[in-house]
């Protein structure tokens, strides 16, 4: 602990490094979220925590803004907790560690959980600030957002009396959100049984892929290494027939984390000639990447021949026929919005259990219809294939307002303060901002924050001037809210 002593502003950072010292990925929150409850209970501050940890902290208004409208402040409390290869830290027990390059905040060999731990360091250095003018807060802090807002989805809003939104959960400063595509994630389940097969067995690494946001950077053209895994194990099911049979597969973190890693353990009749094939196909699909991902890879390794359970020859042929057409990247950018991409998707996870093969895709679109219509090919490929769709997390885009009080009045802020008028754009990643738009007609939202690098990569790097200009930038706001 105290890596960020010294660091502006004390309080943000000093509750950052708190934060960081909980594990709080997805679906493992139950810590950060006690530790919410016992943040407000200590300062005898108003506060609910719900079935499924969402955690809501009310404060009055200080002197002279009683009155004033009330505010919302709102982030999430999991972050996408991924590692580098190697890496043994439990993610699910284990705090990170923190370390400092320049400017830059980082966590060694982890992601950051910049997106969004900030939002909290944030909104607990005001709740526990009474020099602060502000009107009176309403903290939202939800769970599970980055697999599906499902926090959001489930929060009762019936108590919240306030309008405006303030949402802590962007990563470019000097960039307002103010609305945002709708998404789902889709999970193709193919059911898989075993036999036994004697064969040289061979094991199949892809990784050095950079990844990303699967919403942010989805433009960007980068690899996704399952993708590429599906288009290699093709090439060789060509080559090998039914001889070729898959062992095992996995690949990638989160189904909204572009694939960094995909691997497999393969029967093969020839292990020596099956590494050539493997070898020569790899660079053949990796070849338009290699501007954007320069540092693609493959690694095959032999294994002693042996006798193993491998998937029966349908099953593996459907699965190696699956994953050869898994469709990526942007199907279709804004006609309204130059630049902006309306919809896309990422098979982003690939997980075997005893019984199943699972691929769950990030679907995202501004337009419902097209993200419905991805299911259905998705859906599609998965029958022809043997396979079935699951979705879970589904949850609506958010629309511009014309006319926004909170937007105005943080554009004057962010004039005041940087000397330059913000962009105020739409994004094409998912935001809780959509599920509080529809449970609360009418809000008027705005999404900002610090500056960060790689959010859900161990790549993750938190700027700490950013970090200390936004605090100036919010404060601001709120004093102008009166």
């Amino acid at each position: 602990m105290n890596i960020t002593e010294g660091l502006n502003p004390e309080k943000v950072f000093r509750y950052f490094e708190e934060i960081c010292a909980i594990p709080h990925g997805s679906h493992n929150l139950e810590q950060i979220s006690s530790y919410l409850v016992k943040f407000a209970e200590d300062r005898k501050l108003k506060y609910r925590q719900d079935e499924v940890l969402n955690v809501v902290i009310w404060k009055d208004g200080s002197e002279g803004y009683e009155a004033s409208e009330p505010v919302i402040l709102q982030g999430h409390m999991d972050m996408v907790a991924v590692k580098e290869a190697g890496c043994s830290k439990d993610l699910r027990s284990e705090g990170l560690d923190l370390a400092i390059d320049g400017d830059l905040l980082y966590a060694k060999k982890t992601s950051l959980g910049g997106d969004d731990g900030i939002a909290l360091a944030y909104a607990l250095a005001i709740l526990d600030d009474e020099t602060i003018p502000h009107p009176p807060l309403e903290v939202v802090i939800t769970t599970n957002e980055e697999v599906g807002l499902l926090g959001a989805a489930a929060l009762d809003t019936s108590d919240l009396k306030g309008r405006m939104l303030l949402n802590l959960d962007s990563e470019d400063e000097g960039i307002f959100t103010v609305s945002c595509a709708g998404g789902v994630c889709a999970s193709c389940i193919h059911p898989v049984e075993t036999e036994e097969k004697n064969g040289e067995i061979l094991d199949l690494r892809l990784d050095g892929f950079i990844g990303g946001h699967s919403g942010a950077e989805i433009h960007l053209g980068r690899a996704n290494a399952i993708v590429l895994l599906g288009k290699v194990l093709s090439d060789l099911y060509n080559e090998l027939g039914d001889e070729m049979r898959l062992i095992f597969v996995n690949g990638g973190e989160a189904d909204n984390a572009i694939a960094i890693f995909a691997e497999a353990t393969l029967s093969v009749p020839d292990a020596a000639a099956t590494e050539a094939l493997l070898t020569e196909s790899f660079k053949k699909v990796s070849a338009k990447y290699l501007e954007k991902d320069p540092a693609l890879k493959i690694t095959v390794s032999k294994k002693e021949s042996s006798t193993q359970q491998v998937l029966k020859a349908g099953e593996s042929s459907g699965l190696v026929k699956f994953l050869a057409q898994l469709p990526y990247g942007v199907q279709k950018m804004s006609p309204k919005v130059p630049g902006l991409v309306q919809t896309s998707l990422n098979p982003g996870l690939l997980e075997m259990t005893a019984d199943t093969v699972q691929t769950a895709f990030s679907v995202r679109s501004s337009v419902d219809a097209e993200k419905e219509a991805l299911v259905d090919d998705l859906r599609r490929l998965c029958s022809e294939t043997g396979g079935h769709v699951e979705t879970t997390g589904d949850y609506p885009g958010w629309d511009f307002l014309p006319e926004s009080r909170l937007c105005d009045t943080m554009v004057e802020a962010y004039r005041e303060q940087y000397g330059k008028d913000p962009v105020v754009e739409g994004i094409h990643a998912g935001l809780e901002c959509g599920i509080f738009a529809q449970k609360l007609p009418g809000i008027d939202a705005v999404s900002i924050g610090p500056q960060m690098q790689n959010i859900h990569t161990t790549r993750e790097r938190l700027s700490i001037s950013s970090t200390e200009r936004t605090w100036k930038l919010i404060l601001n706001t709120l004093k102008k809210l009166k």
